[in-house]
Order: C-alpha cells, then sequence, then structure tokens
C-alpha cells in the first residue's frame, strides 16, 4: 500500500516525574531542538500534548534529559529483534520506560478509525485471547482425544490411532468442501485458488471443473461447507483431510454408507465428546505451563486500563472453574516451578465477568438466557433479576455473598449483551471495545449487530509480518516480472492484429511473424520464471497454502473478513500495553486500483 506524502504533526508524551523541579525540557528531533516549559496534566496519567495525528514518544534518563523521538507508524526493522536479542521486553507505554519504538510484529493494524477516549468499556475474550495455547502441545492433544473418540465411540478403524498431527500444515481462512472431501483457500471474491482432496492437491483443470463452471455461483458456506475460522479448527480439519486420503487409500475400510460429509460430522461429534467429558480442561489445569503461553504484559495492561477510567470485563465461553484456572495462571504470580496458586486475586483487575455466556448468541439483546451470579469459591450459581440479586426461596434478603478478596468484580453466568451493558452502565454500544480471536463468534457479531468497536487476535500475523519485511525485495521483483509479461502480450497482440486485418507485402509478413514467435518465447521464459519465483514466495510463507492474508496477488477471504469486521487488529493482545490507552487509531488511505500509478509515494 503506497501511503501519500502528509504534513507531519506530532504528539509528546512527557514523563514529569523524571524530571527535575523546576527545569525545562530540551527535546532533540535530528539536528533540530524544540525548547520551552513543558505544560503537564494534573491527572495521574502522563501528560499527553498532542499536536496532530502521529505519535512521537520521548523518554528520560536521571542522569542527564535523554530523548528518543519515534513515530510509531514508521517501521525501522533493522531493530525488529533488539529487545530479543538484548534479553529485554517491551515495556508497558505507562512505564517510565514506556513510548519506544514498537517492534513491527508487535504493532497494532487499523482498519477504522478508533479514538480510545470515546470508548468507556474494555473486554476480553479467553480462550486463544488473553490465554494464548501452545499449538504443539494442547492442539495435539484435542487431535489425540478425537482420535480416540472416533475409534471407541463411534466404531472408526484402530489403524487411526497410530496417526499424528502436524500442527504447522492447516491454517485459518480454509474452507472444507464436506461433500467432496476438499481442503480450499479463495481469494476475497470467492474464487478458489489452492484446493486439495485430502492432501492431494488438485490440478488447475479439476479446480476450474468443480468450482469455476456452474451457472451460479457457490456461496461456499454451510450447511456443504464449514469454514476454519479459528484456531481451535486447526486440528479437526487436519484430522477430516487424513480421513479423505485414508478413505482413498484403503477402500473398504471405512464403509461405503459414511460418504465425506458423514466423516466429518462425526470427527465434528468427536471433537464435540472431547471438551464435554472435559478430559481437555483437566489435562491444561494439572499443568497450565506446558499448554499455555505466559504472558507477563497481560496484567500491567489490565493495570493500566482500569488506571485510565476505564471498565474492563472478561466475556468468555468457558465456565468459571476452567476459568478461573486458566486467569490465575495468566494474572497470578509464579513459582520458580512455573506454578501458580489458585485464588481469586485476579478478580481485581475487571469489573465484571460473566462465564459460559455462549457466544455467539450472547449478542442478541433477544437472546432470553438466564443471568445467573457465580459464587467464586463455592462455584454455585445464584438467581438474579438481570444482575440484581434475588433472595432464595424462603429467605426475606438476597443470599450474602462469601467473604473475598476483591468485592468490586462481580462473577456471572449466561444472560446476553443487555445484562452486560446494564452492570456497565453502557449507554451506547460504541463506548464498547472488544478483544476477541473469533471472527464469526467474537467479532462479526458483536460489530454488525451491536456496533461495538473491535480488534482481532491473529497470533499467525507475527511471523506473516517479518516474513513480508524479509522478502520485500522479492515482492518488488514479482510485481516487476508480471508488468514485463503484460507488456510483451500487449506487444504480440498488436503484431497479431497487423497481420490478420493490415495489408502488408509477404516479406513484412514474414519479418512480423518471426517477431511474434520471438516475443512469445520471451513471454514464456518470463511467465515460468514469473511462475517458480511467485511459488517460491508462497512456500516462503507456508509449504501449503502460502501467505495468509494473501492469495497470489488478491486479499484471502480470511483477510476480507479482518478488513469488513476488526477496526483494529494484532498479533497478540498483549500489543495494546505499548500505546497509549487514549490513543487515536488511524487507517492509512484506501486505493483504487486507478491511482496507485498516479499519486506519489
Amino acid at each position: 500500500m503506497r501511503v501519500p506524502k502528509k504534513p507531519v504533526s506530532l504528539c509528546l508524551s512527557l514523563f514529569p516525574p523524571l524530571l527535575p523541579r523546576g527545569t525545562h525540557p530540551h527535546l532533540w528531533f535530528g539536528s533540530r531542538c524544540l525548547s520551552g516549559p513543558a505544560r503537564f496534566s494534573s491527572s495521574r496519567r502522563r501528560g499527553i500534548l498532542t499536536l496532530g495525528a502521529c505519535q512521537l514518544h520521548a523518554s528520560y534518563s536521571m542522569d542527564g534529559i535523554h530523548t528518543a523521538a519515534v513515530d510509531d507508524r514508521t517501521l525501522d526493522c533493522s531493530r525488529m529483534d533488539s529487545f530479543k536479542n538484548n534479553g529485554l521486553k517491551p515495556s508497558v507505554w505507562s512505564s517510565p520506560e514506556g513510548g519506544q519504538k514498537i517492534d513491527i510484529a508487535k504493532q497494532i493494524f487499523c482498519n477504522r478509525s478508533l479514538n480510545m477516549r470515546n470508548i468507556v468499556a474494555v473486554g476480553f475474550d479467553m480462550d486463544y485471547t488473553l490465554a494464548q495455547y501452545k499449538p504443539d502441545t494442547f492442539e495435539s492433544l484435542a487431535y489425540e482425544g478425537t482420535i480416540k473418540k472416533l475409534v471407541y465411540d463411534l466404531g472408526y478403524p484402530i489403524e487411526l490411532l497410530e496417526w499424528s498431527f502436524d500442527w504447522k500444515y492447516m491454517v485459518r481462512g480454509l474452507v472444507l468442501d464436506k461433500k467432496r472431501g476438499n481442503i480450499l483457500k479463495m481469494d476475497r471474491h470467492k474464487y478458489v485458488k489452492v484446493a486439495y482432496h485430502g492432501f492431494r492437491e488438485l490440478t488447475k483443470e479439476e479446480k476450474v471443473s468443480t468450482y469455476g463452471s456452474t451457472l451460479t455461483r457457490d456461496s461456499f458456506d454451510e450447511p456443504d461447507y464449514a469454514l476454519i475460522d479459528t484456531l481451535f479448527s486447526l486440528a479437526e480439519a487436519y484430522l477430516f483431510a487424513q480421513l479423505v486420503d485414508f478413505k482413498e487409500k484403503n477402500p473398504g475400510k471405512i464403509p461405503d454408507g459414511i460418504d465425506y460429509a458423514r466423516m466429518y460430522k462425526d470427527v465434528r461429534a468427536a471433537v464435540d465428546l472431547c471438551h464435554r467429558d472435559g478430559t481437555l480442561k483437566q489435562m491444561v489445569a494439572k499443568d497450565p505451563k506446558r499448554y499455555i503461553n505466559e504472558d507477563t504484559c497481560i496484567v500491567p495492561l489490565l493495570k493500566m486500563l482500569r488506571d485510565s477510567g476505564r471498565a474492563t470485563f472478561l466475556a468468555t465461553n468457558s465456565l468459571w472453574d476452567y476459568t478461573n484456572i486458566v486467569m490465575n495462571y495468566l494474572c497470578g504470580p509464579h513459582t520458580s516451578s512455573g506454578n501458580t496458586s489458585c485464588n481469586f486475586d485476579w478478580l481485581q483487575y475487571f469489573d465484571v465477568v460473566i462465564t459460559g455466556c455462549a457466544k455467539p448468541s450472547f449478542f442478541h439483546e433477544d437472546n432470553r438466557a438466564n443471568l445467573f451470579e457465580v459464587e467464586p469459591e463455592s462455584g454455585m450459581l445464584l438467581n438474579t433479576d438481570n444482575g440484581t440479586p434475588m433472595p432464595q426461596v424462603g429467605d426475606t434478603m438476597p443470599r450474602l455473598m462469601l467473604q473475598r478478596s476483591n468485592k468490586s468484580c462481580r462473577v456471572f453466568q449466561g444472560g446476553n449483551v443487555g445484562h452486560l451493558h446494564k452492570l456497565l452502565s453502557i449507554e451506547s454500544s460504541s463506548q464498547v471495545f472488544y478483544v476477541g480471536d473469533h471472527i464469526y463468534g467474537d467479532i462479526l457479531r458483536s460489530k454488525k449487530v451491536l456496533g461495538w468497536r473491535t480488534m482481532l487476535v491473529v497470533p499467525e500475523l507475527e511471523r506473516e509480518v517479518k516474513l513480508l519485511w524479509e522478502l520485500r525485495g522479492s515482492r518488488k521483483q514479482l510485481r516487476l516480472m508480471r508488468n514485463e509479461r503484460d507488456h510483451i502480450e500487449d506487444k504480440i497482440h498488436h503484431l497479431k492484429w497487423s497481420l490478420k486485418f493490415e495489408n502488408v507485402n509477404p516479406e513484412e509478413k514474414q519479418k512480423l511473424s518471426s517477431e511474434v514467435e520471438e516475443l512469445e518465447s520471451q513471454r514464456d521464459q518470463v511467465r515460468l520464471s514469473h511462475q517458480l519465483a511467485q511459488r517460491d514466495c508462497h512456500h516462503k510463507f507456508h509449504k501449503v497454502w502460502g501467505q495468509l492474508m494473501k492469495t497470489g496477488y488478491q486479499n484471502s477471504r480470511f483477510a476480507h473478513q479482518v478488513e469488513r469486521f476488526a477496526c483494529l487488529y494484532t498479533s497478540q493482545v498483549s500489543n495494546l500495553s505499548l500505546y497509549s490507552p487514549d490513543k487515536y487509531y488511524r487507517p492509512s488511505e484506501d486505493f483504487m486500483p486507478h491511482e496507485f500509478d498516479i499519486l506519489p509515494l
């Protein structure tokens, strides 16, 4: 995306506690010096001097004023791994060391303008948002449990128990064709670009005959297709591909009555059985460190948001017992062995916690699900009247909650978004900012139905943006090769037109024919070179599916969904801690194809 030249405007983050009393800060930007008295905010947050859209952060040291002016929109990837190489972690924005240059892999990207000053409440999903599960252990655990259910509960061949899970094979944004046993990756226009039958890649002719030669366009939606739009779905997609492959190579092993659609239905049933019997959650509860990534920036992020005057809430489909275990691991102190004691101290970082909220139906106000209050100590559910405590039968007063370390946070189960708005005194849905990982369960409904402001967590993005930077030269070369191919083809078309419709003598005709043959040879060479280079670039992102957000030159279907429904997107939730809680996020300018070669860089 080309960014047009714009007037530069500055925003300085100042640190008054570190300045000697009565002194004036001198801020150096390159060879220029800005000096003068600084005006600091009287609030407990750092003073913000806002001069325009971009932000420059100035940091100070005690032994003399040292300033580092950094535009957090600028990419300086020579320093991308500086924190990692020095054994340091990026500092939270509100700390004295905060306001530093943000690694490109940790940046927040903006689709729609969002002024955080207008946000009253910030909410979070838990699974794969606050809690980032390790795919090599957690997804493998889910995969193994699903295999056992298929064999022992649904009668599939015992050979399945010998299978293993390649957790790197599947990616989000794929579509499963239940009827044909195909796995598809398509662009934003729903044209199939990559397709596999099990683990066999379909030829171009097979793709066209199956998905590109119908009189009416397929919608590629349920019930005939399944969308792989969450990281929880990767294991079942891989297992579906294995079953398709097994059925093709082992006739009779799977009964004839079980077609591809039935196999997918059985896989889904086995996954549900794994979740219902509690096996997965019990294993995670025994050893959270083995299955969940530790993120030391989550607690500082939550503290910063609350100190900025905003309410915070947690809305998760997980029930209270599991939620408490996971949040204790994420927010509680850890021993040298990595264990953490289970208590309720983490509740101090939230105003409201709603468990078992059954998203996405939770986002519909006409959803009549009852709202129960949870006693954290016992897990007991208490009736409420839209969040107001109700007396139990035979009691004259509502049952008092047991004593706990934090009385400000209330824990609930069920309900709907109307209950949440009432509990947080929300006057307008646009005052809520919600962070989740599921494009349909978290982002689409909350954005489209309610008008909440949203941020999608895309862990895969961290690796993707680093590769994009490393391959920027190759991608530029691909564009040049494509332009050269188009130029040669235009010349061929013009010469062939001359041969067909213009009166030329035999000698001139022979000369033009030879020129056409030479150009066609050049075109074939450029086309082959371009295809090989494009495939090589494709494989660098993923050996099978390529770049997550692209299919060839088009945005992928997943990228299109991210662009449509997520106001912001980033690689992990704690990246929010690197930005001001009052930041005004602004998108880059939209471009139409006719503008690219007109507007200057």
